[in-house]
């Protein structure tokens, strides 16, 4: 397949940028990867959303750049009842961005919020017979049995455990929040939000850094040094990585393959990885419509699946960029296994898949795949998916838009004549896919389930056996379980491992490893 076919931006062409020149040092400006589409770090999985999230909100714990947990709004925890009795203390001085006081009440809500929609938290909703507070800064869970709740409540990848006040937490989890308030670093600036272009956030005076610690990962002191985070929409490539170049964006969080070696030669840009386990491309049916409620036919496009032609069309054939043979764990951390990866690694056939799905009873069903225009990997993704379609036969309907438009159709159960979806593709940070626990896209819980809404008991069975196992051993063989399921029920297909680098302005320094975060960053 070749990579160019589908690429809509080129290195050889760099348009103007169209972006003002910064004014003020105490500005970052930064070019995610799509627009922010929802401010609800519950509602939606959207990266970007975790990236805002971040900003705005703060987490009990947050993770060290060992994915350990630590301390964050916490002055600490006791553990009582044999690790079935959780008491969490609150720091002084903590505060929402309307000034009113962080209360225990607020962190029990939005706990109890948070453990409806996210994989995670299900489990711990699942373990617990009360989540509720003693005091205004004693958090109480009470357990079924023991669990790893400072794991849980840290996770740094989507939906992230953010604390909001309780008005805002007694939101239904399945409605949006709309109203910003946090307590993080920094606030959004909804008089400044333009949809498409721009997003804005100004430095949170009132917020007081956790004392000690080294800032890694979401742990330590979150010490914001910019007055302003301006977040700039431009979807295309060329025009990004020019203004880049220009000074006039300080940060480029994902620059397009084909620009990189432009931008790494460069004496006033860095150019490196910040998240060593990158993301994982995904291809998710829609379970609940024909053709893709039916396994059999969602277990007969594994022939033809090549993974090196997604990543090839993505990241072209540097190999340092990409890994291909990635099964439902993100390679090299400790549940990802060989179990049952024949299926991606085996001989590959499309006319063999032609023939799976004309025997597991693929009768012309209209297929409508999305596909966002303004992200270019995702774009990508879809669009090799759309040519494989139709090698296979299939009748499909390529439906592309904007990626906020995409975000609010994917959550949509509908009929396909009544806007509904058939296939979508996306990436997952590599933290994600660590492990069952918070694997979203490994739910088998049906309408519960992220969109897609798979239907999976025995991988519900066995997610809740490695959540009871404290063994390590034990639970890789859970996992190994987990993947060979996996491979017959197929709540999505792996597509491989991407591990991009991110490009920014050489006077910046303090860039943290892992999710994007913009404290401890200063300009020198």
């Amino acid at each position: 397949m070749k990579r160019r076919a589908f690429l809509t931006g080129s290195a050889a062409a760099l348009a103007a940028p169209s972006v003002g020149r910064a004014q003020a040092k105490s500005t970052i400006r930064f070019v995610p990867e799509a627009d922010l589409a929802v401010l609800d770090p519950v509602w939606t999985t959207a990266s970007q959303t975790t990236q805002h999230t971040f900003l705005i909100y703060d987490t009990l714990w947050g993770q060290d750049a060992a994915y350990r947990p630590q301390p964050q709004m916490l002055e600490g925890h006791v553990v009582e009842d044999g690790g079935k009795t959780w008491k969490l203390t609150l720091r002084d001085g903590l505060k929402w961005h309307d000034g009113e006081r962080v209360l225990a009440r607020d962190c029990a809500a939005s706990i109890r919020r948070w453990a409806r929609r996210d994989a995670f938290g299900q489990a711990l909703l699942a373990a617990a017979d009360e989540i509720g507070y003693a005091d205004d800064r004693t958090i109480v869970l009470r357990l079924k049995y023991p669990f790893p709740v400072p794991d849980a409540l840290s996770k740094t990848t989507a939906n992230v455990c953010a604390m909001m006040p309780e008005r805002l937490a007694e939101t239904d989890p399945f409605k949006q929040v709309t109203d910003p308030t946090g307590s993080g670093p920094f606030r959004f600036k909804a008089d400044e939000r333009v949809p498409g272009a721009r997003v804005v956030y100004e430095r949170n005076t009132a917020y007081v850094p956790r004392s000690g610690g080294t800032p890694a990962g979401t742990a330590g002191p979150k010490v914001a040094y910019f007055d302003r985070v301006e977040w700039t929409i431009m979807p295309d490539a060329s025009t990004a990585a020019n203004a880049l170049q220009a000074g006039e964006i300080d940060w480029l969080l994902t620059p397009n393959a084909d620009l990189v070696n432009t931008l790494r030669a460069r004496k006033d840009l860095v150019v490196r990885v910040i998240s060593p386990t990158g993301s994982i491309s995904c291809m998710r049916f829609n379970q609940t419509q024909p053709p893709f409620d039916n396994p059999a036919i969602r277990r007969a496009f594994f022939p033809a699946i090549v993974q090196s032609d997604y990543m090839i069309a993505m990241n072209g054939e540097d190999r340092t960029r990409w890994r291909d043979g990635v099964g439902y764990f993100c390679p090299d951390l400790p549940m990802a296994s060989k179990a049952g990866m024949e299926a991606l690694t085996g001989p590959r056939s499309v006319d063999v898949a032609k023939r799976a799905l004309e025997q597991a009873g693929y009768k012309g069903e209209r297929v409508v795949l999305l596909g966002p225009a303004d992200v270019p990997y995702a774009k990508i993704l879809a669009d090799v998916t759309a040519d494989l379609y139709k090698r296979l036969g299939l009748n499909l309907d390529y439906q592309v838009m904007d990626w906020g438009t995409l975000v609010q159709r994917r959550a949509k159960t509908d009929p396909l004549d009544k806007g509904g979806w058939s296939v979508y593709q996306t990436n997952w940070p590599g933290p994600d896919q660590a492990n069952p626990a918070g694997h979203v896209f490994l739910r088998g819980n049906g309408k519960d389930a992220a969109p897609g809404w798979a239907v999976s008991p025995r991988i519900e069975e066995l997610r809740i056996q490695w959540l009871r196992t404290q063994d390590l051993e034990a639970q890789k063989k859970i996992a190994e379980q987990i993947q060979l399921q996996a491979f017959q029920d197929v709540p999505y297909i792996p597509l491989g491992q991407v591990i991009n680098p991110t490009a920014y302005r050489a006077n910046l320094t303090g860039m943290i490893e892992g999710v994007p975060v913009f404290w401890n960053i200063r300009r020198t």
